[in-house]
């Protein structure tokens, strides 16, 4: 699931650096990194819940993009975006606690 999650982090970052997919380097990391990420992810699909794993692999991309956009690409930091990524971090946690074992 890691492996899943990074990919599309690395995917998405790659997005941005593409402007528009006008340059070619990370417009092939957009498209091997969200090959990659699909591919991992439903090879964890075989072990886990799709509700969980889903949870998981979009909350927890989507706090990691925003911490690489604060810290890589400056972008701020607001206290709106902070309470965002807390409220993730604290749904992906519940799903793992309630869900099946």
């Amino acid at each position: 699931m890691l492996g899943a999650i990074a990919a599309e982090v690395v995917a998405t970052t790659a997005l941005k650096l593409s402007h528009g997919f006008s340059k070619p380097l990370p417009s092939v990391v957009v498209a091997v990194g969200y090959l990659t990420s699909f591919a991992l992810l439903a090879l964890a699909l075989k072990k886990l819940e799709v509700s969980v794993a889903y949870a998981v692999w979009s909350g927890v991309g989507t706090a990691a993009v925003c911490i690489v956009g604060i810290v890589a690409m400056k972008e701020p930091l607001t206290a709106a975006k902070a309470a965002g990524v807390l409220l993730i971090i604290g749904g992906v946690v519940t799903l793992n606690l309630t869900g099946s074992h």
